[in-house]
């Protein structure tokens, strides 16, 4: 099957085995002249699987068994993101909502609650706020800014828009008992972003989004948050990041 989707301002001829691909990017779909094409064999599947398989293992969890045609859309968007290198975007895991147009992107580790705290956000801002992506968004680094993009790989709730909003700020969101948030610099955020950050396997490509993470952590405002998960986390993360005084904030 081949279908072509404008994802990230590009357009991205898809040739795929399954038919699972297809449906996840409906909402994408152009007529217009690709300007990427990814093409998927079962070798690629294969690799999903492998992959798969070891970091199971690796997290001491039971193997988890997937059909070929999930493992297709894993190995889809693998390949999107190693062509996106070359237009200065990454695939960064996290969970990007915007509220009044502007994004703002919470990353941790798994389990630790960023879908959760950005439901948060939802139940407090109402209308204002929009899911951009809650799991594996595309960012693109820019002369003028970082701007964010929803895309069809949105995690299992399935929470993503087809829009794209300037980036203000990357909060890494941590457990705690009281709420609080604080700026961080880059050199202090720079593990977690380097670990939630697609990585090609590919040297050049490597070296290139590498170049790529070093300009989105010294273009965008970083910040650490200390988070229990009631429902003022939510105004707590918002004020600190839009630069509004709060008594809690650190």
């Amino acid at each position: 099957m081949t279908e072509t989707y404008r994802i990230a301002d590009r357009n991205i001829r898809i040739t795929s085995l399954y038919e699972e691909v297809h449906v996840m990017c409906g909402e994408y779909q152009t007529d217009d002249s690709p300007e990427i094409r990814v093409r998927i064999c079962q070798e690629d599947i294969d690799y999903e699987r492998n992959k798969s398989r070891a970091e199971d293992l690796k997290e001491g969890i039971p193997v988890r068994e997937f059909p070929d045609s999930y493992l297709e859309t894993l190995a889809v968007y693998r390949k999107i993101a190693d062509s996106m290198a070359d237009e200065d975007t990454l695939l960064f895991h996290g969970s990007v909502i915007a509220v009044d147009g502007e994004g703002y992107l919470f990353t941790a580790k798994s389990g630790t609650g960023k879908s959760t705290h950005t439901r948060l956000w939802r139940e407090r801002f109402g209308e204002r706020a929009v899911m951009v992506n809650d799991d594996k968004p595309l960012l693109k680094i820019t002369d003028k800014g970082v701007i964010a993009y929803g895309t069809p790989w949105d995690g299992k709730h399935r929470l993503s828009s087809n829009i794209a909003v300037p980036l203000k700020g990357i909060c890494i969101l941590t457990r705690a008992e009281k709420n609080s948030i604080t700026s961080i610099t880059k050199t202090e955020a720079y593990p977690m972003l380097l670990q939630q950050t697609h990585r090609p396997q590919e040297t050049a490509q490597l070296a290139k989004v590498l170049i790529i993470l070093d300009r989105l952590a010294a273009n965008v405002p970083l910040y650490r948050l200390g988070c229990n998960m009631d429902p003022e986390a939510a105004d707590i993360a918002y004020q600190g990041m839009k630069g509004v005084s709060h008594e809690t904030k650190i």
